[in-house]
């Protein structure tokens, strides 16, 4: 772990299971979004709801590389449209019921923070390293996150899901960061809790990757494609 980051001028951070409790934003949100539409419908969906997007109700986690894991929001939404439309007379009433029961996560209440960002985030600028951070969520929930997080201003450039530049394990979301930070990619860093973020750090040309267990996929998962494993970034040393 000493010297991960030497010749890493630039540190690009996953979001949710990263620098944020993944199940305990994503769990709430999927528990309360089954709620509604079990009402929306006057069905018992909820079920196959979470079957679908990948969402285990009885331990609260998250099923590795499930949409609930990898998908945008609209992707998500889809997705759930497409499961209420068994339930439904006609195509008509499941559009309704899910425009009825969608919302979307508070990005405030559900930022629970993975170690001391604030801190982390800190030594790096201090270390004279660039920060960022690649989401698959939505750009004005994952600011309102970081400002929640105390760390907003200093994040140089953000990638997210809805801004139409691919997203992981597309290298094109990676790149466009490295892009905006005049940084070439084999002087980046990205650590992430998904294969997805490990892959599209490979795929980009990343210098290193570097995978933490404080989210969605296990050692066994990560361990593979990861320069280095980490249980949080917690565990990550700025030198």
């Amino acid at each position: 772990m000493s010297g991960a980051l030497e010749g890493i001028d630039l540190v690009v951070f996953d979001k949710d299971g990263t620098l944020l409790d993944f199940h305990a934003m994503w769990g709430g949100w999927a528990i309360e979004l089954g709620r509604r539409l079990d009402g929306a419908t006057r069905r018992p969906v909820a079920g196959d709801v979470f079957a679908t997007i990948g969402y285990d109700p009885t331990s609260g986690r998250v099923r590795p590389g499930a949409p609930l894991a990898v998908a945008t929001m609209g992707e998500i939404r889809e997705v759930v449209a497409a499961v209420i439309r068994r339930w439904c007379p006609n195509i008509g009433a499941a559009r309704q019921a899910v425009d009825d029961a969608w919302f979307a996560p508070d990005p405030v209440a559900g930022a629970i923070p993975i170690g001391n960002p604030p801190e982390l985030f800190g030594a790096l600028r201090d270390s004279g390293r660039t920060i960022a951070v690649a989401t698959t969520d939505d750009r004005a929930p994952t600011d309102a996150s970081l400002r929640a997080l105390g760390v907003r201003e200093l994040v140089a450039a953000i990638a997210c899901g809805d801004d139409g530049i691919g997203v992981k394990p597309d290298p094109r979301m990676l790149l466009a960061l490295c892009e905006t930070a005049l940084i070439p990619p084999g002087r980046t860093a990205v650590i992430g809790d998904t294969l997805a973020d490990l892959r599209m750090a490979r795929n980009a040309g990343a210098g290193i990757a570097i995978g933490v267990l404080s989210g969605v996929d296990d050692a066994s998962t990560l361990g593979p494609a990861a320069d280095l494993l980490l249980p949080s970034i917690a565990d990550l040393r700025v030198e």
